[in-house]
């Protein structure tokens, strides 16, 4: 890569707010070139098309239901929680035609705070557990592995069909689990 060109990079990190989406610029400019006219294209799971953001190189995006065209009403008094899903997340300066990245980002919110919930649930002490409770957690280290092989699958291989029956899959399991609650 050039000396002159923008190294554009994303980063969605987890967070374990169902009601925001959270998305940081971490590119390298060159100042060399200037940077005009960011934008940040996100299509929300169950979306055909993208919702456009307007940005400015180093942003720290806090993104809600209605920012993210998911929600329409009652924007100034409630956010709707986001749902789980792939996310295709693109960014890009000018020329946005051939200055670009392109991310698939597995959202898993929702499902790991109910995973996070049973296993708070469970009665541990700091000692070797119960047979029962030992088995639980053996299912919830299985069920985090898919989870993990799932987000694997869409960010890394972009593999989405195969990672969304392994998410599947998993909330089948921790379904099972927990007494079918989730």
């Amino acid at each position: 890569m050039s000396a002159f060109a923008h190294q554009l990079f994303l980063e969605v990190p987890h967070t374990n707010n169902p009601r925001i989406l959270r998305i940081v610029d971490t590119s390298i400019y060159t100042d060399k070139l200037d940077i005009q006219c960011g934008v940040l294209q996100i299509t929300p799971p169950g979306f055909n098309s993208p919702k456009n953001i307007d940005v400015t190189p180093n942003f720290n995006l806090v993104l809600n239901a209605c920012s993210l065209g998911i929600q329409n009403s009652n924007c100034g008094t409630t956010s709707e929680v986001l749902p789980d899903g792939i996310y295709i997340i693109r960014y890009s300066v000018s020329p946005n035609d051939k200055v670009y990245v392109e991310y698939n980002h597995l959202r898993v919110t929702q499902f790991i705070n109910r995973y996070n919930q049973v296993l708070a649930d469970l009665e541990m002490a700091a000692c070797e557990p119960p047979a029962d409770i030992k088995a639980m957690l053996e299912e919830l280290r299985l069920i985090k592995s898919y989870i993990d092989a799932a987000k694997v699958k869409v960010e890394y291989c972009h593999e989405n069909a195969d990672a969304m029956d392994l998410l599947v899959y998993a909330q089948q399991r921790l379904m099972k689990l927990d007494g079918i609650k989730c």
